[in-house]
């Protein structure tokens, strides 16, 4: 059949169709002008002009549909999630719902911004998530999550320890001898919430796991001790911690 016929006498026939689409096989954004008869496809031909939202919405469904991990996910991007999901349970709005399922959710309202300039995969996996995520966070709430739940506690000896917000509760893994002196629990959330105190050994595995620090220092703190001090002979173990300078550093060596 000459197929010219299909623009002239056979022209009812044609059906016309915008594609914006994420082509799994050649794994791309697709804008095309595509002329059917039938389920035949015959003519096809590049989209000149593409609006943004339209480009927006295609991807959104793209990502929706293979989910999340198709982001450039980094550790400090799924410790800030947890962060803002903390204080979203703990004291309610204005905090937004950044979990998976919302995220997914709410792909057009907060990550269309940084999809104008994506065309293949290695695109999505450059994009900047980290500002994409932050920017679902008005001011003060930036502020106030770095107040809140910050990213690091500084511990009394000196040293700034990062906050797991991962697990469930919080967890501040951090030496023994770090803490001399602490009887009060770290708190996050405005005070709601204690922090799971993981102390470690010199060789950085768990003594005692606990949030009740004053407690710990008052029993099971002399069981670990004599166990311990043999084996680590060089890292303090005094009889009362709670009065003793919590240090870094072992007995040999001093500093700040």
């Amino acid at each position: 059949m000459d197929p010219h016929l299909f623009e002239d006498e056979l022209r009812e026939l044609v059906r016309e169709e915008k594609v914006l689409e994420w082509d799994d096989g050649q794994q791309r954004f697709v804008a095309e002008r595509r002329l059917k008869v039938g389920a035949i496809l015959w003519w096809r031909e590049p989209l000149t002009e593409v609006a943004a939202a339209d480009k927006q919405r295609a991807l959104a469904q793209f990502i929706r549909r293979r989910g999340l991990d198709l982001l450039p996910w980094e550790e400090a991007h799924r410790q800030w999630q947890a962060r803002v999901e903390l204080l979203r349970h703990h004291l309610g709005e204005p905090w937004p719902d950044v979990s998976d399922a919302a995220l997914l959710n709410r792909l057009e309202d907060w990550l269309a911004p940084y999809l104008l300039e994506v065309r293949k995969l290695d695109d999505l996996r450059r994009v900047d998530l980290g500002a994409a995520l932050s920017a679902q966070l008005p001011w003060p709430l930036p502020q106030q999550l770095d107040e809140w739940a910050p990213i690091h506690i500084q511990v009394p000896s000196g040293s700034r320890i990062a906050v797991d917000y991962r697990e469930n509760p919080p967890v501040l893994a951090v030496k023994l001898q770090e803490m001399f002196g602490c009887e009060t629990t770290p708190r996050v959330a405005q005070g709601k919430v204690p922090l799971l105190i993981h102390l470690l050994s010199p060789a950085r595995r768990p003594l005692q796991v606990t949030q009740d620090l004053a407690g710990f220092w008052r029993t099971s703190y002399h069981d670990v001790k004599k166990e311990m001090k043999g084996r680590y002979p060089k890292h303090p173990w005094p009889d009362d911690p709670l009065q003793a300078t919590a240090t870094r550093f072992t007995k040999n060596r001093s500093g700040s």
